[in-house]
């Protein structure tokens, strides 16, 4: 009877959702305006059903506390934060965008230039999420330590801190930009910046002044390494983990980078389970990140070709089960973020989207 309980529960909240969706766009505001770019870009019924799931059927792996752990997805899908240029013109409206995050099924989001602008537009901001259930998950904060620009960074992080506390969050990412090429028309693997002893200090200093600025308002930093950063690979990650605290500096774990950089993202998650504090789950088409490798293409060029996809496409090279086994073995609590920068003008972020949310669900029981 419980279990009969839960499945209607799920399907009641599926129906609500629904509702949303097409209150939304019969008023005009989620539906696209080339609506013929995505005329192609038709839902598989099944993927819709399997939103709700098999009382019968056990998950694979439900050892997550459904109590401690939620799942989002960032909006990269339907529109990228990294180069704006990658949207459908006219863009897809963030009305949609929000609606097709909560109708796939996730609880969160990440925050995007697309949505209304905090603080200005705070109440509009908070009001669009909350009619769709949705949270904000993390801000993205661009940190300058190696470039001697510490006052900037931290004013920056202040604002940034203050936001997720007034949206009712707990964790700040950040990524150290100095030199950073991921938004340059260049090889991010061969032209990113490589730190001096000097600069490492300054980054370690900067980074435990704002892990325990962070912590002082009941939040949490998380570090997030980038392709075409100056934290990229393994030996990278294991100097700032060993250079900052480990009690106010915690790790982002993002599989879709780190396996760009030719690191194994099992590995950074066995050796980094007691530093892991938030994940983003992306996946990688292997034959164009080896063509971007031979050919050297840009981070975004690599984009526009398609390296990034969601967890649960088959044309993914990574396994994500045992990823998600060694973080619900080390009582992982969180979000679980899944992300795909993506050109949506050659996918529907709503199919790749209901996908990565069944996939979850199957793997994790979430």
């Amino acid at each position: 009877m419980k279990k009969l309980t839960i499945v209607w529960s799920k399907i009641a909240r599926l129906s609500a959702l629904l509702g949303i969706f097409l209150f939304v766009g019969l008023t005009g505001f989620a539906l696209p305006v080339n609506a013929a770019a995505r005329a192609n870009a038709s839902v598989d019924s099944s993927v819709l059903v399997s939103l709700v799931p098999s009382a019968s059927k056990p998950a694979l792996n439900p050892t997550f506390d459904p109590k401690k752990v939620d799942l989002g997805i960032t909006p990269t899908g339907w529109s990228n934060s990294d180069d704006l240029s990658i949207d459908l013109k006219p863009p897809i409206p963030r009305e949609q965008i929000l609606s097709e995050i909560a109708l796939s099924g996730f609880k969160g989001t990440q925050m995007s230039p697309k949505f209304p602008p905090y603080p200005k537009e705070k109440d509009l901001l908070k009001s669009e999420l909350e009619l769709r259930g949705l949270k904000i998950s993390e801000p993205w904060v661009g940190t300058e330590f190696t470039q001697g620009k510490s006052k900037e960074t931290l004013e920056e992080f202040d604002k940034q801190v203050a936001f997720m506390k007034d949206m009712g969050g707990n964790k700040v990412v950040v990524a150290e930009l100095g030199g950073a090429v991921h938004q340059t028309p260049v090889d991010p693997l061969k032209k990113r910046p490589v730190f001096t002893d000097e600069q490492w200090a300054d980054l370690a200093k900067g980074l435990n002044q704002l892990g325990a600025k962070a912590k002082e308002s009941g939040m949490q930093l998380v570090y997030h390494p980038h392709i075409g950063t100056g934290v990229e690979n393994f030996a990278d990650i294991d100097r700032l983990m060993a250079s900052t605290d480990p009690d106010t500096v915690k790790l982002l774990l993002d599989t879709g980078h780190l396996y760009y950089a030719g690191v194994d993202p099992l590995a950074v998650a066995e050796k980094y389970a007691d530093r892991i504090e938030h994940v983003h789950l992306k996946n990688i088409r292997q034959p164009v990140l080896d063509e971007s490798r031979k050919t050297g293409r840009s981070f975004l060029d690599s984009i526009r070709a398609g390296i990034f996809t969601v967890p649960g496409d088959s044309a993914g090279a990574i396994d994500f089960k045992p990823i998600l086994q060694a973080l619900a073995k080390a009582k992982y609590e969180g979000w679980l973020m899944v992300e795909a920068e993506q050109d949506p003008h050659n996918t529907n972020p709503l199919k790749d989207a209901l996908v990565a949310r069944s996939y979850l669900r199957e793997v994790t029981g979430l």
